[in-house]
């Protein structure tokens, strides 16, 4: 009986430290440049695709890098409030957005921001991309809206 109740808490003690590690706190997003569909985004270095979804602990944050030709601005469509900062302004350049920036643009190449998710819940998150940097960027098709959905436990 005695070697039950302690395998019993074994089992218990590793299932509930699976569960507490398996939302992570923090995750990257990479916007790129492609030729069908304008742009898509990588998830932690994983397949560009128009649309993400990420799971993350309460309090968690992502990090998003616009290497795109165009700027582009994370914003929230629904879910609870989202906090964003500026994490680096990319680089120098003629046809970049005029700063101050707006919380969640990303106004010149290389730019990134930091989106902290502070309550659990479903976060709907997209795009919303300006013109492009430099004239003559080729692309078929419509250009991508992309969406983000986060889920925070």
């Amino acid at each position: 009986m005695k070697r039950l109740l302690i395998l019993t808490a074994a089992v218990g003690g590793l299932a509930f430290a699976l569960t507490a590690s398996a939302a992570p706190t923090n995750a990257t997003l990479t916007i790129r440049h492609q030729l069908r569909g304008c742009h898509s985004w990588s998830l932690n270095g994983g397949a560009f695709k128009p649309s993400q979804t990420v799971r993350l602990a309460k309090g968690g944050s992502i990090v998003v890098t616009d290497n795109d030709v165009m700027s582009h601005q994370l914003v929230k469509v629904s879910g609870p409030a989202v906090s964003f900062a500026l994490v680096t302004k990319g680089m120098p350049m003629k046809a970049a957005v005029k700063q101050p920036w707006a919380p969640g643009m990303m106004g010149s190449m290389g730019a990134s921001i930091k989106a902290t998710f502070p309550a659990a819940g479903v976060y709907t998150l997209k795009t919303v991309a300006g013109e492009d940097y430099m004239a003559g960027m080729k692309t078929i098709g419509e250009d991508n809206v992309l969406h983000l959905r986060v889920v925070v436990s």
